[in-house]
């Protein structure tokens, strides 16, 4: 279901579809784009952040929120590239991305992807697991994006609210991953 896009005809294949990569690390948003930040508590303690770090790292939180995940590694790291397939009937969106970087440490970890050609959206979105002081754990996605595809511009306020309904449902997702039993 990909269809024309805004992106320059001279882009290469493997090539992001958007300037500032990297920039969900600094939570910061370029300017065309349209910034978004959810933050939701998955509980509190080492455990929790280490169980949801790892549903995050090994894809295992995108499974399980209902897409498919296709990586070129079974952990995120510069450089895997990845396509997040949604269907909806008949209807089969595939949006090809490349993680663009990490982070593994003790208190936080996440990782960010960008678009590449064939994506709907154009722009990044990260994913971080991080303990506060207070010793809860958060899931924060943060993004910036605008329409690639004509599909995604003519659904307009809609495509951003369903952005915001699938970072919250993430993070109802791993709540449950890093807290449940198995």
């Amino acid at each position: 279901m990909n269809g024309p896009t805004d992106e320059p005809a001279n882009r290469q294949p493997g090539e992001l579809t958007y300037p500032d990569v990297g920039s969900t690390r600094k939570n910061h948003c370029p300017p065309g784009f349209r910034p978004l930040q959810v933050r939701v508590l998955l509980g509190h303690g080492p455990e929790v952040q280490r169980a949801a770090g790892n549903a995050v790292l090994t894809w295992r939180m995108h499974r399980a929120v209902g897409v498919t995940i296709t990586a070129d590694a079974p952990v995120a790291a510069p450089g895997v590239r990845v396509v997040v397939g949604l269907a909806a009937g008949p209807l089969r969106i595939e949006a090809p991305c490349l993680v663009v970087w990490t982070v593994t440490e003790e208190r936080r970890t996440g990782f960010a992807y960008g678009t590449l050609p064939g994506h709907p959206e154009c722009g990044e979105e990260s994913f971080v697991v991080e303990t506060a002081a207070d010793g809860g754990v958060r899931l924060t996605v943060t993004a910036f994006s605008r329409p690639a595809a004509w599909w995604a511009r003519a659904a307009g306020p809609l495509a951003r609210a369903l952005q915001r309904a699938y970072a919250r449902r993430c993070g109802k997702v791993l709540r449950r991953l890093a807290t449940s039993a198995d």
